[in-house]
């Protein structure tokens, strides 16, 4: 006998009612037990996926809950179970990258879809300590699970969530020596292959715009780009007064000087689109022809460049694609499905 039945023998039978005789101001499971004819023991069980429960009524009343857009207390959820149902994004602004935060965020909604978890954003201003809001997170237990982006070599983040045996998985690597989760991308790949179709294009000194030395992707990108210029023998120049965190004026700027010197480079590696922008603002401003007295290659996290004349070679990085598999790979965290060996990927390099 099904769960739902021998619950009804204990009370009387009611009517269920239409969604027009409820108040739908602020749903909740009486509501849900008013519509469907349950009681509520069993519509609270339904909606937890009791496997003792009917399919056919786990079903019925998950649709009630949708079309009235029932939300559990996250309160009362908490007190139960010591779950919270909730990860945090913690997300930096940061300009090199057009589309980073929404290309993210809408590959973790959509990993999140079918499952218990809500996702919330947690701010972080690059005036503040990373591990800021990490901490604040860990102390007050704020979500089950927290995802960061832009990693350090030595990670304070990474260190303290594995102290404390917290779920995480981050965006980017650490050369901690310690197996945790992580989605990263090939960067040390992108600046090589960037840089060989620079030289293939018949460049001779190639310049990069590099992240801020303290981010593991910055040493990656680095040794991507002089392997292609140590294979080749070539001059370079790596400016120090700008990274791909420097406003954009402050980036054209800086081409619009190397741009006029005897020694100019004649090609230029951009980790992102915002930065090629500024770059072919500068060669513009000298007069120079792109794709003949200069050539650029960029990488490519949104349309922006489909779109752009002349056109320039492009490098893509899927931003949703890391979204979606970091998302899975914390819910499988959480529930300690798999170990940390099991849930990281490096993304490969796509294009030409």
């Amino acid at each position: 006998m099904a769960l739902e039945e021998r619950g009804r023998r204990k009370r009387v039978p009611r009517q269920a009612k239409g969604l027009d005789e409820v108040d739908l101001a602020k749903p909740t499971l009486r509501t849900i037990a008013d519509l469907t004819g349950l009681a509520i023991t069993t519509v609270s069980r339904a909606l937890a996926g009791a496997p003792q429960i009917a399919l056919e009524t786990r079903q019925r009343v998950a649709q009630v809950a949708v079309e009235i857009g029932y939300l559990p207390d996250r309160a009362a959820q908490r007190l139960r179970t010591g779950r919270t149902h909730v990860i945090s994004l913690v997300l930096d602004p940061h300009e090199e990258i057009l589309g980073y935060a929404t290309s993210m965020i809408n590959g973790l909604t959509e990993a999140l879809r079918d499952t218990p978890y809500h996702l919330i954003i947690t701010p972080h201003f690059s005036d503040r300590p990373q591990v800021e809001p990490v901490r604040h997170i860990l102390r007050n237990r704020m979500a089950d699970g927290v995802i960061f982006t832009r990693t350090e070599p030595q990670d304070e983040r990474v260190k303290i969530l594995l102290d404390n045996d917290f779920p995480f998985i981050c965006h980017g690597r650490t050369e901690l020596g310690i197996a945790h989760p992580f989605v990263d991308y090939d960067n040390r790949a992108f600046a090589y292959r960037a840089a060989r179709r620079l030289i293939e294009a018949g460049s001779r000194r190639l310049a990069i715009i590099l992240p801020p030395s303290h981010y593991t992707f910055a040493l990656h990108m680095r040794e991507g780009f002089m392997a292609a210029i140590n294979e080749a023998g070539l001059s370079f120049e790596i400016p120090h007064m700008v990274t791909l965190d420097s406003k954009s004026d402050a980036i054209r700027d800086c081409f619009h000087d190397c741009f006029a010197r005897d020694d100019r480079v004649d090609g230029v590696v951009c980790g992102g689109e915002v930065v090629a922008m500024a770059v072919m603002a500068a060669a513009y401003d000298r007069g120079l022809t792109l794709g003949k007295d200069v050539h650029l290659v960029a990488k490519q996290t949104s349309g922006l460049f489909d779109q752009v004349r002349p056109r320039i070679p492009t490098i893509y990085e899927d931003l949703s694609q890391a979204g979606r598999l970091m998302g899975q790979f914390l819910v499988q965290r959480i529930a300690q499905e798999k170990p940390a060996t099991e849930l990281q990927h490096l993304q490969t390099v796509t294009g030409f």
